[in-house]
């Protein structure tokens, strides 16, 4: 009885996170497209988020001690980095295309553990990258040119290239007796983050008058402080804990594909509130890509297991570390 109520808690908690992370995109679009640079935007969230999570930091300031080269990997590319390419990316093309691209970063995994760690994979996990990559195919429209902004799509791969570094991070030291805890790893990774972004995006430069206007949501006006409120609060802090309370509840393995329906959401809420449609073909080649990027996470092994890529076995999904991911979306991804 407990069990089962503790396994329904979990999977609500995973959906909250897998929503707040979805809904960073389509916050921050607008704030963007009212004038804010995409960068001062993962400032804003990065430094507003850490200021929030102080206090974790503080508990766990041994980890500054015992873990160093994780929490500036992670503040690097799992902060810092997948953040700033996912806004840039977004401010040039589709929030939902992004988003998609971006969870290419499950069968970028596998490239890690075949070509760099030089473990073999199964066929299952092979034909997870070959179907990630023909529905990206299918989202981009190759057919037609690349009609899409072609630096708005590298951007996006440079996202997912990102994501791959949260992925590889999170299993760092796993199996260790005393393994650092995941909300002490997130919250320096937020104060590095945003100790880096100061620095490339020269938060004194930002049009600070924006945050006072208001900004258009798809034909519908908002204030750009509470865009920003939720980007900070709920796309960034809520989705991190919930994410780590929810994997604490489920396996790793239900936690991670759940937090795939991040892109899902993020197409629908960017389609509802920003009216980004996509045409049919792009809505049949993302459901491949996370049909594939289920196959790929699920068929992953832990950086400790000798043997081949078992389709039961996973890498540490974004939603096992907190949750990303790390998106990312993730991202936030």
């Amino acid at each position: 009885m407990h069990a089962s109520q503790g396994r329904s808690a979990g999977l609500g908690l995973a959906l909250a996170s897998a929503f707040a992370f979805g809904g960073s995109g389509v916050a921050a679009k607008p704030l963007i497209e009212a004038g804010l640079d995409p960068l001062h935007v993962v400032w804003l969230r990065v430094t507003g988020a850490a200021l929030v999570m102080l206090p974790v930091a503080w508990r766990h300031r041994d980890l500054l001690r015992r873990k160093p080269a994780l929490l500036a990997g992670f503040g690097l590319l799992a902060v810092a980095g997948v953040q700033a390419c996912y806004f840039a990316a977004i401010s040039r093309i589709p929030v939902g295309v992004a988003l998609l691209i971006e969870y290419l970063a499950p069968a970028l995994v596998l490239g890690w553990v075949r070509f760099v760690q030089r473990r073999p994979v199964t066929r299952a996990a092979a034909l997870g990258v070959i179907l990630a990559v023909g529905g990206l195919a299918c989202v981009v429209e190759v057919w037609s040119g690349l009609s899409f902004d072609l630096l708005g799509l590298v951007l996006a791969l440079g996202a997912a290239c990102c994501q791959v570094g949260y992925f590889v991070l999170s299993d760092q030291g796993s199996d260790e007796a005393e393994p650092a805890d995941p909300l002490g790893v997130i919250a320096y990774g937020l104060l590095i983050g945003a100790v880096v972004l100061t620095v490339v995006a020269r938060p004194w430069r930002m049009d600070w008058s924006v945050l006072g206007g208001n900004a258009d949501m798809g034909g519908t006006t908002a204030p750009a402080w509470l865009l920003l409120g939720w980007i900070v609060l709920i796309a960034t802090v809520l989705a991190y804990v919930t994410g780590i309370v929810a994997v604490r509840r489920l396996s790793p393995q239900v936690a991670g594909v759940v937090a795939c329906l991040e892109a899902v959401i993020a197409t629908v809420l960017a389609w509802v509130l920003l009216k980004e449609h996509l045409s049919g073909p792009q809505i049949l080649g993302g459901a491949v890509v996370l049909v594939g990027a289920f196959i790929a996470q699920s068929s992953t092994p832990k950086a400790a297991s000798p043997g081949p890529v078992a389709g039961s076995e996973q890498a540490p999904s974004e939603a096992e570390l907190s949750e990303d991911g790390l998106s990312a979306g993730r991202t936030a991804t």
